[in-house]
């Protein structure tokens, strides 16, 4: 374990007391029977892990049970989670999310609402500290670039609310009265805050790209936020800003701060993935320091329970998350993106042996994974490819040590060629995407090549249902950009967002796939949680609810 890649990040795990402010000022301690005010008094020392501190929520709003990872992948056209032998089932939960029958009661509605307000209180708090001098700053420009992190830091948490839930509280102060209620904003409101935030703080951001700014927002991790909330303007405020997104993506690939293609996808997935160029902003996970149980169990969520000898896990695997199968069939044979992101056929234990499927009906036979799922209702622990973009080390716990790159720079070409694409300029676009693709096809170099011509075709995926009740052929050829969408999946499949591009291509309510039924352009939002609502009687519920 190289642990110097939490040199910077450690402050946001050790630091323990800062996270228990009550108010502005107070502190518990040990036992938390007590407040402690005389027991920290902050320096300019303490800053990085003050602010750190801010940083702190987004394992959890992505990560834990039913948040942002899941809201944003379940109920798109690429994972789905059937029923198993071992259950999976959770009461419909998962089910009602891959059919967009959710309600307003469920725990994934609820989830990341919840982490990420949480996440903007602290900073909320941080900043009020720092302004009123509890947290004292004497530097002009560490003043001034801690307030601006900050606020970088709190829009991306504003930017997961927009894009999730669309009209929601935009609330800036900490210092508030007692029963205070924040108004609801409208969603161009919140997209126009966001946008605000950045830019005032983007001058003030460190441009550096070195293992001080590794996980925290410099100029360039903020200018990718920016290009993604722009990438989605149209979504969010009902007008386009291609040129605009464009330009961000611009400033980044021409600033000279390092970033670059890895030569090989899987190098920005791997355990020790902290040195990649291509990670602009990254999320650092590390056993020895997160210790929430959910804190990245992908592995543990998709390898089936006899697969734990095969990377001779710690724990046993749960086994129920996989591909749709017809997500698998729009993929290239020859594209390394299909073997080096998922696993398929007969599974090994790291001695050789074959493995064996564990329960079910088809106990004692071969552990082959075939791109088959019966049913949502219905399968056994053969059904379906399971994931693998991110390295499983041998060993491994519950959780992953691989840290987790929320932002990379292949997306930042993606924006770009898509804008491009979006404004005549085809050809241009397809420029960008044949770099991207090169990786993925060295075996067969002429496979890389797309045309201007390619990207204005429609999707390869062939929509429609596919359980025991109804097979339908919908076809994607239908789809503006479809060709785009389609390689937007190949290159970023897993990655947590699956759903807002699905949004933004006029796919996500339109299609069928798998068991899931267009079930009312509304569901393009999830809702706001009832309970939030029951507390705070100047929100509104979001249309269709």
């Amino acid at each position: 374990m190289n642990t110097n890649k939490y040199i910077n990040w450690l402050y946001i795990f050790i630091i323990v007391s800062v996270s228990s402010f009550i108010g502005c000022t107070k502190l518990y301690d040990n036992s938390y029977s007590e407040f402690l005010t005389d027991k920290f008094n902050p320096t300019e020392e303490d800053i990085p892990a003050i602010i750190g501190n801010a940083y702190g929520s987004w394992v959890p709003i992505l990560n834990h049970w039913n948040g942002l990872w899941r809201a944003q992948e379940l109920g798109a056209d690429e994972i789905v989670i059937p029923a198993r032998p071992n259950g999976w089932v959770d009461g419909g939960i998962f089910r009602r999310v891959h059919e967009h029958k959710w309600t307003i009661d469920e725990d994934i509605v609820y989830a990341t609402w919840d982490r990420t307000y949480y996440g903007i209180a602290t900073c909320n708090r941080i900043i009020y500290q720092i302004e009123t001098g509890f947290v004292p700053i004497s530097n002009e420009n560490l003043y001034a670039s801690s307030i601006a992190e900050l606020r970088a830091l709190r829009a991306a948490y504003y930017y997961i609310l927009c894009d999730l839930y669309g009209n929601v509280p935009i609330v800036t102060d900490f210092d508030v009265e007692e029963g205070y209620l924040p108004q609801q904003n409208s969603r161009k409101e919140v997209y126009d805050f966001i946008v605000k935030e950045l830019i005032e703080s983007i001058p003030y951001l460190s441009g550096e790209h070195n293992q001080a700014t590794y996980g925290r927002f410099n100029e360039w991790s903020a200018r990718t936020l920016l290009a993604k909330v722009y990438l989605n303007a149209e979504v969010y405020s009902g007008t386009a800003q291609w040129e605009k997104c464009k330009e961000q993506c611009d400033l980044i690939i021409n600033s000279g701060a390092g970033y670059s293609l890895e030569a090989n996808q899987k190098n920005v997935f791997v355990t020790e993935n902290q040195n990649s160029p291509e990670i602009i902003f990254g999320i650092a996970i590390d056993d020895q320091y997160t210790k929430g149980w959910n804190d990245f169990d992908i592995h543990m969520q998709t390898c089936q329970p006899s697969m734990q000898a095969k990377y001779n896990l710690k724990q046993t695997p749960w086994g129920g998350m996989c591909a749709i199968p017809q997500f698998i069939d729009t993929f290239d044979p020859d594209d390394s993106r299909l073997k080096d992101n998922f696993m398929f056929g007969q599974q090994y234990a790291s001695t050789g042996e074959p493995l064996k499927v564990t329960m079910g009906n088809l106990i004692g036979n071969p552990l082959i994974l075939v791109n088959e799922v019966p049913d949502i209702s219905y399968s056994e622990e053969i059904h379906g490819y399971r994931f693998e973009k991110f390295e499983i080390a041998l060993g491994s716990s519950n959780v992953l040590n691989n840290d987790y790159p929320l932002f990379r720079y292949a997306d930042v070409l993606m924006m770009k060629a898509e804008c491009m694409l979006r404004t005549g300029d085809a050809n241009g676009a397809a420029t960008i995407v044949t770099q991207i693709r090169e990786r993925a096809f060295k075996s067969n170099p002429g496979k890389a090549i797309v045309t201007g011509v390619d990207l204005l075709k429609g999707s390869k995926y062939d929509y429609g249902l596919r359980t025991t009740s109804a097979q339908t052929h919908e076809g994607g050829s239908d789809i503006k950009y479809g060709r785009f969408l389609d390689e937007l999946a190949w290159e970023f499949n897993q990655e947590g967002r699956r759903r807002q591009d699905m949004i933004r291509f006029g796919v996500y309510t339109k299609k069928s796939f798998f068991a899931h039924s267009p079930n009312g352009d509304y569901r393009s939002l999830y809702p706001i949680p009832r309970g939030r609502i029951e507390t705070n009687f100047n929100l509104k519920q979001n249309t269709g609810y």
